[in-house]
């Protein structure tokens, strides 16, 4: 950047920047479709990652041959909100980089193509308030999922804040691809995609520690 220009809102991703919660999701999911006789291997939900957890879900039980209802996501969230306190990782950096960014006046928000319910319990097992977030926006609301900026969009008009002063946080190359598509700047974490991946989709920084974050973007 030729000049500096302090974010006003800082949008998180919520898998694979703030928790990685495939462990808990995938175990969750596969006991979920047995009830509908579908015996999924952990690897079968791989190629639905990051589209929205009817995708995930649905993606392997019409893979089986079998129709997606709804009732298999209530199903999974369930056994999800049982199995997240145990097998769900929460990155050192998610509470600090949180309840420093608040702390220091910059608004921050949420945007995860997961449901409303699964990013409930990943807040929770983060261990902060949902009320310092002045957005959290998640695939319930949202019908076009990332690389589409509509996510990412819809943080900012709910936070009040334009796409120009925006700060995404991503993991992803779909989430790259999205935030740049709604004319924001994103800063990326190395744990999905390698650091010359994501430099060359077009990553304003990348880093292996987003407290890093902070000192690039806000020098504190």
């Amino acid at each position: 950047m030729s000049e500096k220009k302090i974010p006003r809102l800082v949008i998180f991703d919520m898998d694979g920047v703030l928790v990685n919660s495939e462990g808990a999701f995938r175990r969750a999911c596969s006991e979920a479709l047995e009830q509908w006789n579908v015996k999924a291997a952990y690897d079968e939900f791989q190629p639905f990652t990051g589209m929205g957890d009817e995708k995930y879900i649905g993606g392997v039980s019409e893979a089986h041959g079998v129709p997606y209802v709804r009732e298999m996501t209530d199903v999974s969230y369930k056994l999800y909100d049982e199995y997240a306190p145990t097998l769900l990782k929460v990155f050192d950096w998610s509470k600090k980089i949180l309840l420093k960014l608040h702390s220091e006046g910059v608004k921050i928000a949420v945007a995860s193509s997961a449901g409303a319910y699964k990013v409930d319990i990943n807040i929770r097992c983060i261990g902060v308030e949902k009320d310092i977030f002045s957005a959290i926006i998640t695939g319930s609301d949202v019908e076009k999922k990332k690389p589409s900026p509509d996510i990412f969009l819809a943080a900012a008009k709910s936070a009040g804040e334009e796409p120009e002063n925006c700060l995404v946080i991503e993991d992803a190359i779909s989430g790259i691809q999205a935030a740049k598509s709604a004319g924001m700047r994103v800063a990326t974490v190395n744990t999905s995609f390698t650091s010359d991946e994501l430099s060359d989709a077009g990553s304003d920084y990348v880093t292996d520690d987003l407290m890093t974050v902070c000192e690039k973007f806000f020098e504190f």
